[in-house]
């Protein structure tokens, strides 16, 4: 259920701005979702633009960037790396 909201929430808020915090709230929600469903090949390269995006756009919220690269660190230890 979770990786279809996922996949519905990223399909709503698609078409808005990436400086959206809803759309980067989106894209959060399908990347862990993917990670959760077992999918971590899928997750890592959505988790890692969020990351990007958060960098660019919310460079002063320490808070989002933390949870971005640990969302990362998730994955990349799903993948055995």
């Amino acid at each position: 259920v979770r990786l279809a909201l996922g996949w519905a929430c990223w399909k709503t808020y698609l078409g808005r701005s990436e400086r959206d915090v809803y759309r980067s709230t989106a894209m959060s929600v399908l990347g862990t979702a993917l990670r959760e469903s077992r999918q971590p090949e899928e997750a890592l390269p959505v988790l890692e633009v969020n990351l990007a995006l958060t960098r660019r756009y919310w460079s002063h919220n320490d808070r989002a960037i933390l949870g971005a690269q640990s969302n990362i660190a998730s994955c990349l230890a799903d993948l055995g790396r």
